[in-house]
């Protein structure tokens, strides 16, 4: 009887813990602008900052996924660094130097004109 509740104590233990860790692992998913192949490197590795597990942009849906550690990131760092390379996302307007500097392929704002 004994060793039943001792196997009972520890499956409960290790139940919980991974449930406590599963937990802190979080998916989203929001609007990137771009338009490329080029665009989609960038904005995938701009994404990858400490805390992030993995991203993908697709490219037809404008949308990143990124699977992210919540206990060691808030996900507004990932819309800031995509920003700062020159990718607008639905939280932070893009850097518009970094915007100016990508290549011609990467415009995605019509209505401004690249230098």
């Amino acid at each position: 009887m004994k060793t039943i509740l001792y196997i009972t104590i520890i499956t409960l233990f290790t139940i919980n813990s991974f449930a406590q860790k599963s937990s802190k692992i979080d998916t989203t998913k929001f609007e990137v602008k771009g338009v490329c192949e080029m665009c989609k490197d960038r904005i995938e590795n701009a994404a990858l900052i400490k805390g992030v597990k993995w991203v993908e942009w697709d490219k037809m849906t404008d949308t990143l996924t990124v699977i992210y550690r919540k206990d060691k990131l808030d996900i507004l760092d990932v819309h800031k660094s995509v920003a700062e390379v020159g990718h607008t996302t639905d939280q932070v307007e893009c850097n518009i130097e970094a915007y100016n500097q990508l290549p011609a392929c990467c415009a995605y704002m019509g209505d401004v004109e690249k230098h």
